[in-house]
């Protein structure tokens, strides 16, 4: 069977064949279907396959269409990353304790998605309790990127970003914490959006077996993945708005993007920092869009005193995002880290230390350390008065090879021939994370090896649309997801 037509289309011109009836959304099913059968055993995206009930869903779309009905993403197949709740489908977040959890009711989202058409296929892989920026586990295995299956597609939500540069679908729905959704889009080429703070209600993304229910994950979100601009905006659309169990739920509508013409946007763009340096492939990909922006018109600036401290933010995130996530730590292994915490010398300002230091954080010091992030929103506050959107590394490196030494503190990223700490690479999703900002991820182009590269696009809080609109601008002018030749059949 081979590739058809649609396989590699975009959600919004999916949308417009099937509304004229050029395919149906069963026909668009059975080939996604094709395509992870044929394909999947190198990859191994999709770690949980539901195609009975995909194949119902898509007749059903196919039933609405011919009476006329209209809803987003009517017909349209999809994957979901593992760690949303579906009902009737495991959900371990690769735990192999909680390996036959089994939720009886769909996450809030999922809902949301069904209830707008969506053809769901599939759960896509996920590292260990979604702590890696490579997707694998002891229960469903290693996730391969498809671009040069020996190295990661990124994570946590990298089995989504290998199915949709496969061709599994148009759509994927992940999550971000310390880069989630846009990592994985960095190394595969692929689209990621990452919501301003608690956009779209994540109640039943939720770790097993907790209860679906309304809380504060500090940092976290849950956001669309696409191989299209436009496509991220149509399923933000329908995942986003309150929660009607939370009354603390904003109720808001989005504002519309401040512009309309690439030429008409102010942006400052970041290729690099002494805190993370980025290799010379990635500040390279960078150069070059900032060439052809200026080409096009638009208004780019290097540097301004208006952008916080990188190093300071930093250092704040790694405080903030292990205190939230140590809270989960097994208590043998949080009474160790808090002791070595104790230990580290106050001229130790290395973001190692930091985090340590977050995992031994006291209620009161987290109280001063939010303080902190809350001097930080009003410092973007003012830099967006002057500037419409930030453009800066996802990552330091294109996608590296399979590491799964079990110590992540000790892993090392080499960048132009030099070792960094491997965790070391939070802090540039963090840039956008800790203030809670909107940041789309967008394909650049490729490396000289064949791997991809990208950028972010860091917006203004809730102006999710600014960074939309401008990635689909920069994609209609540049150009965008190009298939892996490995699986473009």
């Amino acid at each position: 069977m081979a590739k058809s037509q649609w396989s590699f289309k975009t959600a919004v011109e999916i949308s417009a064949a099937l509304a004229a009836k050029q395919v149906s959304a069963v026909e668009l099913a059975q080939d996604a279907i094709g395509r992870i059968e044929r394909h999947d055993a190198k990859i191994n995206a999709v770690c949980v396959r539901d195609f009975d009930r995909a194949l119902s869903a898509a007749r059903a779309a196919d039933a609405a269409l011919a009476r006329g009905e209209q809803k987003p993403l009517l017909g349209i197949p999809i994957t979901v990353k593992e760690s949303y709740n579906i009902a009737g489908l495991p959900t371990t977040w690769g735990i192999p304790e909680q390996k036959n959890f089994t939720p009886t009711e769909d996450a809030l989202s999922i809902a949301r998605v069904k209830d707008a058409g969506a053809v769901i296929l599939g759960k896509t892989n996920v590292p260990l309790v979604l702590g890696d920026w490579q997707s694998y586990n002891d229960i469903y295995g290693t996730t391969n990127n498809p671009y040069d299956l020996g190295r990661t597609p990124g994570g946590s939500s990298g089995g989504s970003s290998a199915a949709l540069a496969a061709g599994y679908g148009p759509l994927s729905l992940g999550s971000d914490i310390g880069g989630s959704l846009r990592v994985p889009a960095f190394h595969c080429g692929i689209y990621a959006h990452k919501p301003s703070y608690a956009l779209a209600p994540s109640r039943g993304h939720t770790p097993p077996p907790l209860p679906p229910l309304p809380f504060n994950r500090d940092l976290s979100v849950i956001g669309p993945m696409a191989r299209s601009a436009a496509d991220l905006a149509l399923l933000l659309d329908v995942i986003a708005g309150p929660d009607p169990l939370d009354a603390s739920a904003y109720r808001l509508e989005l504002p519309a993007p401040r512009h309309a013409a690439l030429k008409d946007f102010r942006m400052l763009l970041i290729d690099t920092d002494p805190v993370m340096p980025t290799d010379s492939v990635v500040r390279g990909s960078i150069e070059k869009l900032a060439a052809n922006l200026a080409k096009a018109g638009v208004k780019v600036e290097r540097q301004s005193k208006l952008l916080p401290d990188f190093a300071a933010s930093s250092r704040l995130y790694m405080r903030i995002l292990l205190s939230f996530l140590a809270a989960s730590f097994a208590p043998d292994f949080y009474a160790g880290a808090k002791q070595a915490a104790a230990a580290l010398p106050d001229s130790d300002t290395s973001l190692t230390a930091e985090r340590l230091r977050g995992i031994a954080l006291s209620h009161r010091d987290w109280l001063m350390a939010d303080g902190g992030r809350t001097r930080l929103r009003a410092q973007w506050r003012d830099l967006f008065k002057t500037f419409d959107a930030v453009i800066c590394p996802i990552m330091p490196t294109p996608a590296y090879p399979h590491d799964h030494s079990p110590e992540q503190e000790k892993r090392r990223i080499i960048i132009d021939g030099k070792e960094h700490a491997y965790l070391d690479q939070l802090a540039w999703p963090g840039i956008a994370t800790l203030p809670g900002l909107p940041s789309t991820a967008i394909p650049t182009g490729f490396a000289p090896d064949g791997l991809p590269v990208g950028v972010q696009i860091v917006g203004p809080w809730l102006e999710d649309r600014t960074p939309l609109k401008l990635a689909e601008l920069i994609e209609r002018e540049f150009g965008g997801f190009v298939p892996p030749k490995m699986f473009d059949d």
